[in-house]
């Protein structure tokens, strides 16, 4: 198949899940190519960018933010491609029809790839995207549309109350989800329950592996908690900080440290935070890391804190019990579908810090526990979420609609 993978920013550091369905699907011997609204190769990227020559299959279809470059630019594109589908490329300058994605050009960008020759698939990754695929579809691209929802595209949605995917519904062929909250979530902005698919998101249970055996004596007698995630209001980590704060005041005994890998806007604050609790010989901020920093931390860590307030899913927990961590988490959104409560992990009420100290405690203290939970975690996620067996399943899917099944 010749599959089109649309997504927002390329390389993405955060969105693995993005990256191993296409190192997936061009090991299943598919011809994928991969359009995004901005990225770059500079600075830190994962192997498998290189691995695989991603760079060589990627187009950015958002060009220069000055407006002369961009008109610039267009002029070319139009002059260079006009005779290979007039009424195509006037359609994708149509302002009236397609507002921002006209004015801005980046429609015209995009249009441009797709006009030597058609996709089998074009494969949205999150709802705006999957908006963005539906213009091509209204344009006349050909290929069947295939969107995946994952968190902050529903939140979207919620939080607008609007019907920002009415089109996308309608144009759509197939629309993925990673949990029942978001098939319920779809279906309440209007998607046709025939169209949904469940397809969570997947974990490399090859990369996402350590031995347990020599864990503990390796770490000697300090407790490492970690946390990896954006840092944005959403993943509630300043609730995350004041739990920490009570444990430590609770056992000053005990040889704590809390890890917290990932960037977003609210670092500085969070950091403030840190500081001003005296929490800062204890918890370390180690910014974004390419996948491989991330299992190594993670390899070193007796238990994951994923204290978010908003959460469709968490596909970072997955990763965190294929390590044979085990987990706390809020039980939010889609998250009680990606860890097994009282086994793999535990569950919380949002912001209830008082709970989440009671649980990472009990896990502190309790060697026996961690290490149950984290070896039924790792059989959780190597019989559920193996990134290898979801690829197949993908393949499957794409291939049943090409055929119309």
């Amino acid at each position: 198949m010749k599959i089109a993978f649309m997504v927002g920013r390329f390389p993405s550091l955060s969105e693995t899940f993005i990256l191993d369905q296409i190192t997936g699907l061009i090991d299943l011997g598919h011809d994928v190519e991969i359009f995004a609204q901005e990225g770059n190769f500079e600075g830190k990227i994962h192997p498998d960018i290189l691995n695989y020559k991603l760079k060589n299959r990627t187009h950015f279809f958002i060009t220069s933010p000055q407006k002369f470059n961009r008109v610039l630019k267009a002029t070319s594109l139009v002059i260079e491609n006009f005779h290979k589908s007039p009424l195509k490329i006037l359609k994708s300058l149509n302002i009236f029809r397609f507002g921002k994605k006209a004015l801005s050009l980046s429609l015209l960008n995009a249009l441009i790839y797709f006009l030597d020759g058609d996709f089998d698939i074009i494969y949205c990754h999150f709802g705006p995207i999957g908006n963005f695929g539906a213009c091509l579809k209204q344009i006349g691209i050909k290929g069947r549309l295939v969107t995946a929802f994952h968190g902050a595209d529903m939140r979207m949605e919620i939080k607008k109350g609007e019907k920002s995917y009415h089109t996308l519904f309608s144009i759509g062929d197939i629309f993925l989800v990673t949990s029942k909250y978001g098939s319920k979530n779809l279906i309440q902005f209007g998607a046709d329950p025939k169209k949904i698919i469940f397809h969570p998101v997947g974990v490399d249970i090859r990369k996402f592996s350590r031995q347990l055996s020599s864990f503990d004596k390796e770490n000697g007698s300090k407790i490492k908690i970690i946390t990896v995630a954006r840092l944005v209001e959403e993943k509630g980590l300043e609730h995350g900080i004041r739990a920490i704060k009570k444990i430590v005041s609770n056992n000053p005994k005990i040889n704590l440290e809390y890890i917290i890998i990932g960037e977003g806007p609210l670092e500085h604050s969070l950091k403030k935070l840190v500081d001003d609790l005296n929490l800062s010989k204890t918890i370390h901020f180690l910014g974004s890391m390419t996948q491989e920093k991330v299992i190594l931390q993670m390899s070193k860590a007796h238990v994951f804190l994923l204290p978010s307030v908003s959460e469709s899913f968490g596909a970072v927990l997955l990763e965190a019990q294929a390590m044979s961590i085990p987990i706390v988490t809020t039980n939010i959104g889609g998250v009680p579908e990606a860890i097994s409560d009282q086994k793999t992990g535990f569950l919380v009420p949002i912001e209830n810090i008082k709970a989440m100290v009671l649980k990472i405690e009990s896990l502190i203290k309790d060697k026996k526990l961690r290490l149950e939970m984290g070896k039924y975690g790792r059989k959780y996620v190597v019989r559920h979420y193996n990134i290898q067996d979801l690829n197949d399943r993908l393949n499957s899917v794409f291939k049943k609609l090409i055929l119309g099944n």
